[in-house]
């Protein structure tokens, strides 16, 4: 089946992209993309825009504020674009020069398909691979994103929108544009999966990008891949998602990965296509500024996404929890059959040991473990330099910090501090007990947060949480802490 580019132009566009336009409904509108017959010499308007105008945020989800790299969607951030299918943003303008490839430039278009372009606006709802000479763009995710949500059709026929598929956010800052594809869903009006990722591209130097980098990707939670006019079903299958970056001239791209399944598994840029759930709560860097990006540097991925994890070693309550954390390194050289080599290393070696689980000449992945059994309480590091064949050769480290404590005084009902916490184990509730307002975080033993707050004397409740073993942080107003094991049945 041909792959068909749509060009949809909505009152959101400018001006200058204006072509020959043709009225119809929206209902009308899905039946042609569906069935393939989109022109894309005409600009399409609907007759029964009935679309909410006016969104408001609504809250949000921090679902990690110490290691997610997920920006907290807030009131700083604006609407790129009302719910919409296929549309785009105007023109943004950027306070800084964003390199591309070598190419400077001042502003941006965000296309509602989970994708910013700089030369035009794109309504392809159906990704290509990369590299492609049609687009210039950098894609989170590449896909067929209908924020519209469910819909109603009043009794003259007209097409009203619930507004509920979700919405494209965008900050900028001196130095950088953060977008967010917010609890998004997909083509046609699918809201029962929905997807959170976020791009940032800045001038090279602003601190939401590790240093040595001007882009960055990062996931929530990713639940579907492919609309229905690209062949999926349900959310999977037909053709599949891409991540990647393409300028358009060939040579200078490099591509992620393409997604159209749901699952974990993952065999680099180039192999075969892969399973979305392997994006959740990943960031993945890089540079395309100048020069640099002739040979991008080798692009390293891990699943331990906290700066820095916490280890116990000690009387621990649960050794096989506390004391060893397992997770993954992906490393992969972005460009068609150019090799690598890695390197891992770890300034304790007798408590670190890793495995190569899956590899091709693009792409290698390891599953490591850190264990603090009888290690004494401090800061250890594992890191990762991979080194790419190219010419010249470009290499990148990353570093994974872990925190050793010891935990002699943490067992279930000790604690050093005037508070009390009870019942514990507990089924549903905490009661927190303490001399006045303290700062609570609650952790699982990932080091990811799970709850936070404040509270003096009061119940918190855990019937969010999954049965388990979590940290409970207690921070009183004098700067005194509290940490205990706290157990849900």
């Amino acid at each position: 089946m041909k792959k068909l580019p749509l060009i949809l132009m909505t009152l959101l566009t400018f001006s200058s992209f204006a072509q020959e336009t043709i009225e119809l409904t929206h209902h009308d509108y899905d039946e042609l993309k569906s069935n393939g017959l989109l022109d894309p010499s005409v600009k399409y308007r609907f007759t029964d825009n009935q679309m909410m105008q006016t969104v408001h945020y609504s809250g949000g989800t921090v679902k990690n504020d110490v290691c997610n790299c997920l920006v907290p969607l807030d009131s700083t951030f604006t609407l790129a674009m009302l719910p919409n299918d296929d549309g785009s943003s105007g023109s943004i303008s950027l306070p800084f020069a964003f390199d591309f490839y070598g190419n400077q430039y001042d502003s941006v278009i965000i296309n509602n398909n989970g994708n910013v372009s700089f030369l035009a606006p794109y309504y392809t709802f159906t990704p290509n691979a990369f590299p492609d000479s049609a687009y210039n763009m950098i894609a989170p995710f590449w896909g067929d994103v209908d924020t519209r949500g469910s819909y109603t059709i009043d009794s003259l026929g007209n097409y009203i929108s619930t507004g509920d598929g979700g919405n494209v956010w965008y900050k900028v800052t001196p130095s950088a544009l953060v977008v967010i594809w917010d609890h998004v869903g997909y083509f046609s009006n699918h809201v029962d999966l929905v997807s959170t990722f976020q791009l940032i591209i800045s001038n090279g130097s602003d601190s939401l990008v590790p240093a040595g980098n001007n882009v960055s990707f990062c996931y929530g939670d990713m639940q579907w891949t492919t609309g229905d006019a690209s062949m999926g079903v349900g959310g999977f299958g037909g053709y599949p998602a891409t991540v990647g970056v393409n300028i358009g001239n060939g040579v200078d791209y490099f591509q992620v990965g393409q997604f159209d399944s749901t699952g974990v598994s993952f065999d680099g840029p180039y192999g075969a296509t892969d399973e979305v759930d392997f994006l959740d709560g990943q960031e993945i860097y890089f540079n395309v500024a100048g020069a640099a990006a002739s040979n991008t540097p080798p692009v390293v991925v891990s699943s331990a996404i906290c700066d820095t994890i916490d280890v116990y070693t000690g009387d621990t309550l649960i050794k096989s929890l506390a004391e060893q954390f397992e997770f993954a390194v992906t490393a992969y050289a972005p460009e068609i059959g150019q090799g690598m080599s890695t390197t891992i290393i770890c300034n304790a070696p007798s408590a670190f040991t890793y495995t190569l689980v899956n590899s091709s000449p693009e792409f290698e992945q390891y599953t490591c473990v850190f264990n603090a059994n009888s290690l004494s309480p401090g800061v250890y590091a594992v890191e990762v330099t991979v080194q790419d064949f190219g010419i010249p050769a470009a290499s990148s480290t990353t570093t994974q910090y872990f925190r050793v404590n010891y935990d002699a005084a943490m067992g279930v009902n000790e604690q050093s501090m005037k508070a009390r916490i009870y019942p514990n184990p507990t089924q549903d509730k905490l009661h927190i007990e303490t001399e006045g307002l303290v700062s609570y975080v609650l952790y699982d033993l990932s080091g990811k947060t799970i709850l936070s707050g404040e509270i003096s004397s009061g119940t918190l409740s855990l019937a969010s949480c999954e049965a388990g073993t979590y940290l409970m942080h207690l921070t009183d107003e004098t700067g005194n802490v509290l940490q205990m094991k706290v157990v849900k049945n």
